[in-house]
């Protein structure tokens, strides 16, 4: 009985997803075709957080700024106004509900961009083209290195458990509850969760995931960047924001640094659901939530 109830779960969910994408898709493809919606950058500036030791920035989505241990680290960056491919010229899929809160000349020099997996709202090829130099070095999931675009110093791609340093930075890949396909029929890509270790700091960037037990041998953190949205319908996929804060305290983190919400229409939640569920679970401990907007700077107490 008990597994029947499970496996009804689990369809009634898929239900869900379906039903979702069926009244959401008519209205994406109009206005992608019609160029409406998706709203362009504001003229952010982080270019100052170059100076500062260990600090971090939501770009928006689940894209993530991290100065830590010398360096300049972008997670995730999507900076583009819709995510999607690219057909006849034209990006098919969801706009921005806001601007990106700054295009890549607001950004400091960046030395590391580190992709979880190759989902159009995490790995978008537009910004990575405008990132790619010869000094930066991208770390990026299991078979997703030729989706990257060329000039980039190097391309590193890791699986579960794999670790590469890049100058005084050691990042260790984890396994999230996700998957990492570009398209439906494409089961082949690696999802990856990041461990990023330095002198004196420790942050967890586990990009997208359900709750798992994963992050539980991880030990404390300093900072983690969780990902609190488009849970609905899709909890299989995507962590609640009660699940996140269990995921959290289990670890335990120092900080929560919440992403991954009301930037894109993905989902059916409401947009402010997210954010007031992370802190009605936090409860007494919500002043260990970070509270930013996109292109806000956080800075670490004493740093």
């Amino acid at each position: 009985m008990a597994r029947r109830g499970v496996i009804r779960r689990a369809t009634d969910k898929a239900k869900g997803a379906v039903r979702f994408g069926m009244d959401r898709v008519p209205s994406m493809l109009r206005d992608s075709v019609r160029g409406d919606g998706g709203a362009g950058a504001r003229q952010g500036d982080l270019r100052g957080a170059g100076g500062v030791a260990f600090g971090a920035a939501w770009l928006g989505h689940g894209g993530v700024l991290l100065r830590q241990g010398g360096m300049t680290i972008l997670v995730d960056p999507v900076l583009s106004h819709r995510i999607g491919p690219r057909i006849g010229g034209r990006t098919i899929g969801p706009g921005r509900l806001s601007p990106a809160p700054l295009g890549v000349d607001g950004l400091p020099r960046v030395d590391l961009v580190l992709i979880t997996h190759a989902h159009f709202d995490h790995l978008d090829k537009p910004t990575l083209e405008r990132l790619a130099g010869h000094g930066t070095t991208v770390v990026t999931s299991r078979r997703t290195r030729r989706l990257i675009p060329r000039g980039f110093a190097s391309v590193v791609e890791l699986h579960w458990d794999g670790v590469v340093e890049v100058g005084g930075v050691r990042v260790s890949a984890l396994r999230p509850e996700h998957w990492g396909g570009r398209t439906a029929i494409d089961v082949v890509r690696g999802c990856n969760s990041y461990l990023i270790e330095s002198d004196d700091q420790r942050t967890l960037a586990p990009g997208d995931t359900a709750e798992t037990g994963e992050f539980e041998s991880v030990g404390p953190v300093d900072l983690a960047a969780f990902g609190i949205g488009a849970y609905e319908p899709s909890e299989h996929h995507h962590a609640t924001p009660e699940q996140v804060w269990r995921m959290f305290m289990g670890m335990p983190g120092a900080r929560l640094l919440p992403v991954h919400h009301s930037t894109f229409e993905i989902s059916g939640e409401h947009v402010d659901e997210p954010m007031a569920r992370l802190l009605a679970a936090a409860g007494e401990e919500a002043e260990r939530v970070v509270r930013v907007g996109p292109g806000e700077l956080w800075i670490a107490p004493g740093r």
